[in-house]
Parts: structure tokens; sequence; C-alpha cells
């Protein structure tokens, strides 16, 4: 499971559909809908439901964006109004992670983002000072 906390405009098509499926398994585990990924290490910053809701939001605002028919209805109706921490280190080893993967999968888009320097985060985040995070398992 891989939960980006960059912006998901920076992820290609594949990506993205990964994205919206990978936290809506996330929020059911939230919601204690499902006994998988119950202790996965991603899932110690999404404290509530409501955060994973605010996350997906962000997802099917950027899916609506390129045209894609994500379903909304599947979102819980939960709100969150503050943000999450997340360290400059960690977005730092994601966008990293994402040009390796989009080199392969998308050389076009990886093309396009070779000069980004500082990435967005998405919505739900706000960056702090600090390395890669204790949760993240392929850790440099």
């Amino acid at each position: 499971m891989r939960l980006w906390s960059l912006h998901p405009k920076y992820l290609d098509a594949r990506g993205l559909v990964a994205l919206w499926r990978e936290a809506l398994l996330a929020q059911a585990v939230l919601r204690g809908e499902t006994r998988g990924y119950r202790h996965h290490p991603q899932l110690v910053r999404f404290d509530d439901v409501g955060a994973i809701a605010q996350y997906l939001r962000a997802v099917h605002a950027e899916s609506l964006l390129r045209g894609y028919r994500f379903a909304a209805a599947r979102i819980s109706r939960t709100k969150r109004k503050s943000t999450v921490a997340v360290s400059r280190g960690q977005i730092e080893y994601e966008w990293e992670h994402l040009m390796r993967k989009l080199r392969t999968r998308d050389p076009e888009r990886a093309r396009l983002l070779r000069d980004v320097r500082r990435p967005q985060v998405h919505p739900l985040f706000r960056v702090i000072a600090g390395p890669v995070e204790a949760w993240e398992r392929e850790r440099v």
C-alpha cells in the first residue's frame, strides 16, 4: 500500500487509479470493515476516518480533472479540518521513488516533471522539517 504524501497531480494514470483503490482500502480498514492491513505502517498517520476521507476527496478531485469517473459516493462523509504533518525528508524520498517508477512506467511524464524541485504535497498534509518518516518501510 502506498498512500502518497505528494499531490496526486504528479501520478500517472496507473498510479492515480492504484492510489484511489488503496485509499479506499485504507478507509475500510479504519472503519473496521476488513481484517487485512490493520497494522500497515502508513495507516499510523491517518488517525481517523475523517483524515482518509479528506485524502480521498483530493484524489477524487484530481480524477475529475482528468476525466475519470471515480465513485465519490464511496468516500465517507466524515469531515476533518486539520492537516497532518509530513516531513520534508519523506517528501523528498517519495519524489525520488515516484520519479523512478515514472521513468519505467511513463517516461514522458517523468520528462515533464524532471525540473520540479519542490513538489507540492497532498492537501491533507503540511510539511515540517525532518528525515524520512519512521513508518516508511523502504527507508533510504
